[in-house]
């Protein structure tokens, strides 16, 4: 479903640096074999993982499994984690890997449909009249017509209230050219809306 796949408002995680400070911990205690700190560490960020592979991925039926893949790469590779960084910078990194990786095997593999018109079959099996639903398909199409760079510096900072030198670290790539990024993308956005809007 689109509208559950959709970021809500920024969350205190996201916007407050020390926030991280207990996650990194947990991920620490888990990586020497806590359970149950493994265990807060993945209620910890399933929101937000589920949130940014939603705007990189761009197929909500496939936000689950991507997510699902992230946290079991980094269940498996905790034990190489050693908190230089947060482990909420960490898990998305991952988290990018997880969708890269999706995308290239996908082009590796062929496309069949055995329906003659397989897009409108696919646009009449998608839920309609869900509260949100219209505003949903628009932010995505909006967000769509960013290039990948200015959306996802966008989705970071703004969506996911990642503050900018973490987006910077997450993305390697200067602290101003994130916020250049962000910059370019909300005035391409207005533009947007100025056109969709009547006057």
């Amino acid at each position: 479903m689109i509208t559950s796949a959709l970021p809500r408002t920024r969350g205190a995680t996201g916007s407050d640096p020390s926030a991280d400070e207990p996650i990194t911990a947990w991920a620490l205690a888990a990586r020497s074999g806590d359970a149950d700190a493994g265990e807060r560490f993945v209620r910890a960020l399933h929101r937000d993982v589920l949130r940014y592979v939603t705007h990189l991925c761009g197929d909500p039926q496939a936000v689950d499994d991507l997510a699902q893949d992230t946290f079991l790469r980094a269940l498996a590779g905790l034990h190489r984690f050693e908190g230089r960084s947060s482990a909420r910078i960490w898990l998305l990194s991952i988290a990018r890997r997880a969708v890269v990786d999706s995308y290239r095997r996908a082009a590796a593999r062929p496309r069949l449909s055995d329906v003659p018109d397989w897009q409108a079959s696919v646009e009449r099996s998608q839920p309609r009249g869900l509260p949100g639903f219209d505003d949903g398909v628009a932010l995505l199409d909006l967000l769509a017509a960013l290039p990948d760079e200015r959306r996802e510096a966008f989705v970071l900072t703004q969506l996911l209230g990642l503050p900018y030198a973490e987006a910077a670290e997450l993305t390697d790539c200067p602290v101003g050219t994130v916020r250049s990024r962000v910059a370019r993308a909300r005035a391409t956005l207005l533009a947007l809306l100025d056109e969709v809007e009547p006057a």
